[in-house]
């Protein structure tokens, strides 16, 4: 497992992703994907104030911080958590357990919420110092 770097060099990340993104054919899916986490990385690489928050949001969602991750719903079926996405009470950020495995609900804003698959604390294996 990766330990989490407090202090990751914001530039060299937006290198890397420009550099897979030149192998993704323009328009699709995985091309826009990158062009929206690299624009998420220069909105706040340019403030000091905004890049530390994300740097705790991001160590928040890493480890060593996943003993802090609660589980907010757990479902037994696929279908079930996604029952519950489309009946309105979920909101973004929520951890889920489905069929024993975990997810993060993301807001895709008029596209509405998905569930995306993020290792559960018990999944990730034990930090090393």
């Amino acid at each position: 497992m990766t330990k989490y770097n407090v202090n990751f060099d914001v530039d060299s990340v937006l290198r890397t992703v420009e550099a897979l993104s030149r192998n993704q054919p323009e328009g699709t899916l995985e091309e826009e994907s990158l062009r929206v986490c690299a624009a998420a990385l220069l909105f706040v690489r340019d403030d000091q104030h905004k890049l530390g928050e994300f740097r705790e949001y991001f160590r928040r969602l890493t480890t060593p911080a996943v003993e802090g991750v609660k589980v907010d719903h757990v479902f037994a079926t696929r279908e079930a958590a996604e029952t519950w996405l489309q009946e309105g009470d979920a909101r973004a950020g929520q951890r889920v357990r489905v069929a024993g495995q975990g997810f993060t609900v993301i807001d895709l804003g008029v596209r509405g919420l998905k569930l995306v698959r993020m290792p559960l604390p018990e999944a990730v294996p034990p930090h090393k110092p």
